[in-house]
């Protein structure tokens, strides 16, 4: 991982942690989803320098992880805080699943550096996206990855 990128994953940790830590962030019914942001980008960027997995996987990834570092996005991080990366997740969770069914799942589980098996949290962003993020949006952002 770049500087730059071991930066903003240190910064989100950070962010998220003392977030979920505060009255809204305990209280948010997403925040145990929220608490994979870090990880989930880690993941994402070890994957796309990792050379067992797919180029057409790694396009999908360096999408991804440019969605989840822009400030631009269909829920923007500068106005909504934290919670905003509920669509970084759901979209992370939706490029992990087609990485997972297109190579050995055990390329993703290397690099996982989270408490739960990364193919269950995986499952389990996926199954609650469409509430998470609202139906509308999570179609709408499913059609940014090919």
């Amino acid at each position: 991982m770049s500087e730059r990128e071991e930066k903003y994953y240190l910064k989100l940790r950070t962010k998220m942690k003392k977030w979920l830590e505060g009255s809204e962030g305990s209280s948010n019914k997403w925040s145990k989803y929220l608490l994979w942001a870090p990880d989930l980008f880690y993941l994402m960027w070890k994957l796309s320098t990792d050379p067992d997995v797919p180029k057409k996987e790694k396009l999908k990834l360096l999408g991804a992880i440019a969605y989840f570092i822009s400030p631009i996005d269909l829920i923007p991080e500068a106005f909504l805080g934290p919670a905003a990366y509920a669509d970084d997740i759901a979209l992370t969770a939706y490029v992990l699943n087609s990485l997972v069914n297109n190579t050995n799942p055990e390329v993703v589980r290397k690099h996982w550096v989270g408490d739960e098996d990364v193919l269950e949290v995986i499952q389990k962003i996926l199954k609650v996206a469409d509430q998470m993020v609202g139906k509308g949006l999570w179609q709408k952002l499913k059609g940014k990855i090919v």
